[in-house]
């Protein structure tokens, strides 16, 4: 009976994570530009943040950002991928995943505003 911990397998998904991340960075200028806010914002995170718990947050909506752009930037791949065409189903795909960044990118303000100063 074998490991159920398999390092082989975490090697790969580490590797095509890391290609993910990569693929975001030299492909996808929203991603470079909310990264670039994200990193500048941080400073502020670990000066105004009063503890752990307000600097998880803080740092936490930077982070979602980021995580909704590269599932956009998928959605948006794979739609163009299988359609290359613009269709009534591909722009709504694409809509949708953009409606989901403009949401994660209002939740900074709202959740910086409570955190530091509700």
């Amino acid at each position: 009976m074998g490991s159920t911990f398999d390092t082989g397998r975490l090697a790969r998904a580490a590797r095509y994570s890391f290609a993910g991340l990569r693929d975001g960075l030299l492909r996808h200028t929203a991603f470079r530009l909310e990264l670039v806010l994200g990193g500048m914002l941080t400073p502020i995170v670990i000066w105004r943040g009063d503890g752990g718990l307000e600097r998880a947050v803080l740092l936490g909506s930077l982070m979602l950002v980021l995580i909704v752009e590269l599932l956009n930037s998928a959605v948006e791949t794979v739609v163009d991928r299988i359609e290359p065409e613009r269709d009534e189903l591909s722009r709504q795909a694409k809509d949708l995943g953009s409606a989901a960044v403009l949401l994660s990118l209002l939740s900074v303000p709202v959740l910086w505003g409570l955190v530091l100063y509700g």
